[in-house]
């Protein structure tokens, strides 16, 4: 008797487990690991899996058939299959998350995908021949119009070449819209010529994907001395290191080094990974990168539709895929057969870190995972690195290349910082702006030079008040205060999106004084613009940077000098190249170190640094201006110094001494529920539980800075574990504890989520 072939598959839905389907008899070869299946899910639904193996062992429950298979060949491969799991088990998410995040939506559904095509023209059957052709233009004489088009067409297609039923020039295929723009003809003319069957048309399915041209391997610039003796350095740290981490000061052109590396990757026949944490950086670099490798390069990130992103997919599967992928966070989930080299530029940025939906995952853990599988080096990146990698490096797990030189030998800029505090007591502000401030931006314009300013916090205002009982706006739905958007007339939730109108009286006191309190990005643009009537200004921010082409548009018209005041959040402080910037302007560096975080003096100078190389880029020396409320603070003295040493000596033995990274790892365990005395005694009960197994490593529970989001209240619990400890029992322990929880009817709407290693 025949065995019944079954399937395991993967659905896209937060749930952990696989589930088991047949496979009705006759589609037995159809059913492959990592082909798409159509499935029933629930009692009326279809669903899209994926398969992940094949068995023939039944299960002790009533199995449901497959509907069908949607692909002939696999759309995932067998090593991304693998490094989901490892994703899945590592970050604690469940499977369907990771295949949730992975795959484009098109992949997803059905029918979710539409190839896009494009409308040919061609000759019948009937009239591919020489005698054919002469009757035919006969017909159309007293027809002008139509017969200069069939002329054009036998033109451009080379039909006109024909002796007898053989063309003497091979036959090239020509577009309805080419041949209209070429012979002028009107649809009238057109609909004539293919009603009376002169011309057919068929469709033709045509990429949306960059064309990036001819490769130019001559473009590869020649690296300087010291580029040069670091590029030798990765080279021989890789014989002996997987992992090599590149600490360049900002401007020293570890880009350069980059391309280098590629070429040489491209020689070997290797694939390579270049991961940014910006999809901002990605039009600068690709730019570069298109003007030596051509169309050899794909560009993968969240800004492109999704129909883009299932073509990118598509072609890294087929026989002739992009050899080098730039891209962001996500482009790491990308199928590769032949990878050599993944180059992670800007190593230390938390964008790498994906926050929300699940999977938590840092893009640099699971791309230093997936180069490990096929055996490909790794290059991290970064003139401030983050404190775990530097610490890798420090104690030789990863290789170490310095490159302390700027390109051409340009110095690094001097910083002066502005005692704001002293400065608003003296009524000497304007706005934002200090004297020293205004008067540094106001020469650099004079001079035909450029002018940066950073304000980590977008929108008009942080919030406003009201001036009389102290009245702030919240959101309805989350625990903050409501953003003002002046351009729209809006307050907004940063969380949840939840907006309201500015009211022109307080709901509290009906006092009609209302202001706005702080400073963001947008209300900045409207000081300056003030301060410098006719300076073209430009704002970079979520706000301004919807779509990718928004990106391109401030970056290209800023390059070009066309503005002369860039005004941004951390967006600009990620290793864009501005040839003429003169002035940067850190506005206000105390709300980067004012943050409940442990790593918030990690990223303050981290942001700062980066800012700070901005200037001076070509040519003369960049100044700095650093404004603070707080001028002792040792971490401005660092980096006015640009003492990075010193600074990562005093961090890494104060977070040795209080057990944080990278000594210790850290898990947060969230739990998240519409009743906040529920949650609270689920976080208390949790706590308790942990405790059991891990003692004195479980911290809290408590709340978070931001205590409620979306309508739900959470609550926090912090577990800090020895770096050697056994983490498949930690996760065996955490998800027996959920299981507990989950299982006891008061906690029925409780939701548990873990966040490890967070950033």
């Amino acid at each position: 008797m025949e065995k019944t072939l079954y399937i395991d598959i993967i659905l896209p839905l937060p749930l952990n487990s696989l589930f088991t389907y047949s496979v009705p008899k006759g589609m037995e070869q159809e059913a492959e690991s990592g082909c798409r299946v159509l499935v029933p899910f629930g009692k009326s639904k279809l669903t899209v899996g994926l398969i992940v193996r094949s068995h023939d062992r039944k299960p002790d429950f009533n199995v449901k058939d497959i509907e069908r298979v949607l692909d002939k060949e696999p759309v995932v491969t067998q090593g991304q299959l693998k490094l989901w799991q490892w994703v899945a088990e590592y970050y604690m998410s469940p499977i369907g998350d990771v295949f949730n995040a992975a795959l484009p939506a098109g992949l997803k559904s059905e029918d979710g995908y539409r190839a896009k095509t494009e409308t040919y023209v061609t000759l019948p059957e009937n009239l591919r021949h020489e005698q054919s052709l002469h009757v035919a233009f006969g017909i159309l004489k007293r027809a002008l119009a139509q017969q200069k088009t069939f002329a054009t067409y036998l033109n451009m297609s080379h039909w006109d070449t024909i002796v007898g039923d053989c063309p003497d020039e091979k036959i090239v295929e020509v577009t309805k819209d080419e041949l209209m723009n070429e012979a002028h003809a009107t649809a009238g003319v057109m609909r004539q010529l293919f009603e009376k069957k002169f011309l057919v048309t068929y469709e033709k399915e045509v990429g949306r994907l960059n064309r990036g041209g001819e490769p130019h391997l001559d473009n590869i610039k020649t690296l300087s001395e010291a580029q040069q003796e670091a590029y030798n350095q990765i080279l021989f740290q890789f014989l002996k290191k997987k992992v090599v981490l590149l600490r360049g000061v900002t401007s020293s052109g570890k880009t350069e080094i980059y391309i280098h590396l590629i070429k040489q990757a491209l020689e070997r026949h290797e694939q390579v990974l270049y991961l940014l944490p910006e999809i901002a950086l990605t039009v600068q670099i690709r730019q570069r990168l298109q003007r030596v490798f051509g169309d050899r390069l794909g560009i993968y990130h969240s800004k492109y539709s999704d129909a883009e992103r299932v073509e990118i997919w598509k072609k890294q599967l087929s026989p002739t895929p992009y050899d080098v992928i730039l891209g962001a966070r996500s482009a790491v989930l990308l199928p590769f057969n032949n990878l050599g080299l993944v180059i992670i530029d800007e190593e230390h940025e938390t964008s790498f870190k994906q926050q929300d939906p699940a999977p938590r995952y840092h893009a640099r853990s699971v791309a230093i995972m997936l180069a490990q599988q096929f055996g490909a080096k790794t290059l991290l990146g970064s003139a401030t690195p983050s404190a775990e990698s530097w610490n890798n490096a420090e104690t030789g797990k990863y290789g170490l290349v310095e490159l302390d030189q700027r390109f051409k030998g340009i110095e690094l800029p001097e910083i002066k910082v502005v005692d704001v505090k002293d400065m608003q007591r003296r009524k000497m502000m304007y706005g934002p702006i200090s004297p020293l401030l205004l008067e540094t931006m106001q020469q650099a314009l004079a001079e035909g030079e450029q002018v940066i300013l950073f304000q980590n916090r977008r929108g008009f205002a942080p919030m406003i008040e009201c001036r009389v009982c102290g009245w702030v706006p919240k959101c309805e739905n989350c625990d903050v205060s409501l953003t003002l958007h002046k351009n729209m007339n809006l307050l907004t939730c940063h969380y949840c999106g939840y907006t309201y109108p500015v009211p022109k009286q307080c709901p509290n006191c009906e006092s009609d004084d209302i202001r706005p309190y702080g400073y963001g990005t947008e209300k900045i643009e409207e000081k300056i613009m003030e301060l410098f009537p006719g300076v073209p200004v430009a704002r970079m921010d979520l706000d301004t940077t919807r779509s990718r082409n928004a990106y391109e548009r401030i970056i290209n018209d800023f390059s070009a000098g066309r503005t002369k005041i860039l005004i941004g959040t951390q967006m600009i402080s990620k290793g864009l190249d501005f040839d003429h910037v003169r002035v940067v302007g850190i506005l206000n560096a105390d709300s980067m170190l004012n943050v409940p975080d442990f790593r918030a003096y990690e990223h303050a100078f981290t942001m700062m640094s980066q800012v700070a190389g901005r200037a001076g880029r070509k040519g003369k020396r960049g100044l700095v201006i650093l404004q603070t409320k707080d001028v002792e603070q040792p971490v401005i003295r660092q980096v006015v110094d640009n003492n990075w040493r010193d600074f990562y000596s005093l961090m890494l033995a104060e977070r040795s001494l209080f057990h944080y990274p990278p000594f210790y790892r850290l898990i947060y365990v969230y739990l998240k529920h519409k009743d906040e005395d529920r949650v609270d005694t689920a976080a208390l009960e949790m706590g308790g539980r942990l405790r059991q197994w891990f003692g004195a490593r479980v911290l809290g529970p408590d709340k978070p800075s931001v205590s409620k989001v979306r309508t739900l209240f959470i609550r926090k619990i912090m577990l800090k574990l020895e770096t050697g400890i056994d983490i498949r029992k930690v996760h065996q322990c955490l998800h027996a504890a959920q299981q507990q929880m989950e299982e006891d009817k008061r906690y029925s709407s409780l939701q548990i989520y873990y966040d490890v290693d967070p950033s």
